[in-house]
């Protein structure tokens, strides 16, 4: 049986007295697409800087490609691909002339190689434009092919599409798909919920603790384990209030133009409490437009587990 490509046991990094990463465990195999949830401040960087031998673990063990990623950090650092939330590109330099130079700290000298990277990453016809004037997406395509030129097997994404439109998300995560698939194992953190849904398995952190860690199906499955209800109602705000102090109700929200409710295991299902979220908010003269089923997902997942 392989080895996993990334172990951690009781992995834990302090700074003073605050603790960044909680003694977290899990295993990551070869070709898995692995998301990191989280919002700012959850541990999701510093798990990755201490996976890469730049930050020293103060506590427990790990490591990736079969390496200690404490005692052999030079050996991880050149076997995978790192893109940080902030890539260091020379603005003043095309995007040809980037993936040359980094790729030259790699060893790389293979002007083929450097070619097939700026084609894997849809960069034709932009290697001669100056990175500085590139947009958002193509610069993130950039630091993709940065990360992948010396073909590493494993791909740490750092919030790779923080700050693009949904269109150049989309075609991210189609690379991040084709490389996948062609054996490359990518470990990816992420603040945006549907992203999420793209990986195979999911770790969940909060306030430096991994919280969960399984296929999006799975979490939703096990950790949402009541009904799902859409209510269309007026005054919505009002009717917010009412539902939150309705026995079984573990949560309501605002979801755009309505009402979303997630119900205890405990109380009635399906018809029966369908009639009940009807009745209390008709008596409470709220106007029931319609009261559907919804499906959980893994915004739900989170906001539970970090209750």
């Amino acid at each position: 049986m392989s080895l996993p490509v990334i172990y951690v046991e009781n992995l834990t990094r302090r700074f003073g007295d605050f603790v960044a990463v909680d003694h977290i465990n899990f295993e990551i195999n070869a070709g898995e697409i692995v998301g990191y949830l989280g919002p700012n401040g959850s541990g999701k960087t510093t798990t990755i800087r201490m996976l890469l031998g730049l930050l020293a673990p103060s506590a427990g063990e790990a490591t990736v490609l079969g390496y200690d990623v404490h005692r052999q950090s030079e050996e991880v650092r050149a076997r995978v691909g790192y893109m940080s939330q902030k890539f260091a590109i020379y603005d003043d330099l095309t995007a040809l002339e980037n993936l040359t130079f980094y790729g030259g700290v790699y060893g790389i000298t293979d002007k083929n190689r450097i070619k097939q990277t700026l084609e894997l990453v849809g960069l034709n016809g932009h290697e001669h434009t100056l990175t500085g004037a590139l947009s958002t997406g193509w610069r993130q395509r950039l630091s993709l092919g940065i990360a992948l030129v010396h073909e590493p097997k494993l791909l740490f994404l750092d919030e790779p599409t923080s700050g693009v439109d949904p269109t150049a998300r989309r075609a991210f995560w189609d690379l991040i798909y084709q490389l996948a698939e062609s054996g490359v194992t990518i470990f990816v953190t992420t603040h945006y919920m549907d992203e999420a849904e793209y990986c195979e398995r999911v770790g969940i952190m909060r306030d430096g603790k991994l919280l969960a860690m399984d296929t999006p199906t799975n979490l939703k499955r096990s950790v949402i384990t009541g009904d799902v209800w859409e209510v269309f109602a007026t005054p919505l705000e009002q009717g917010l209030d009412i539902l939150a102090e309705m026995d079984g109700v573990e949560r309501v929200g605002l979801a755009g133009d309505h009402l979303r409710v997630i119900s205890s295991k405990v109380t009635h299902k399906g018809p029966r409490q369908k009639e009940a979220l009807q009745s209390l908010l008709r008596k409470n003269k709220i106007q029931v437009e319609k009261i559907e089923r919804g499906e959980p997902t893994l915004e739900d997942v989170f906001l539970a587990l970090a209750r």
